[in-house]
């Protein structure tokens, strides 16, 4: 479950590259990818 859940995260180009420089930021971006996999 968990390894289909990653494979799915990497589907988002902003996750996969690490576009964000801060840690913050990249935090944000997992965050919205994960709601929007939820909903």
């Amino acid at each position: 479950v968990v390894e289909r859940c990653f494979n799915r995260l990497k589907q988002f180009r902003a996750l996969a590259t690490r576009y964000d420089k801060t840690a913050t930021s990249y935090t944000a971006v997992v965050t919205i990818a994960c709601l929007m996999l939820w909903l």
